[in-house]
């Protein structure tokens, strides 16, 4: 099964205008089925889309437990 249909990638934002550098923001990749946060990060804002991008390309192309794998060494 595709990484997307199991996950979902949910990503916490400051306001869009003004996003003061030492505020985190949060990226969550949560099981479709349980609800549960799989993976988690803590981030600063200008490291916010990179990251959120990447999983989402990812998430496309990989199977779940590919995509598991590969993530999960950089889960803070």
């Amino acid at each position: 099964m595709r990484a997307n249909r199991a996950y979902e990638l949910l990503v916490h934002r400051e306001g869009r205008l003004f996003r003061p550098s030492e505020r985190l923001e949060h990226i969550e990749v949560v099981d479709v089925d349980t609800g549960e946060v799989i993976l988690f990060w803590d981030t600063r804002p200008r490291e916010t889309g990179k990251l959120a991008r990447a999983l989402r390309a990812d998430l496309a192309q990989l199977e779940a437990d590919e995509f598991l794998a590969k993530w999960r060494r950089y889960e803070a």
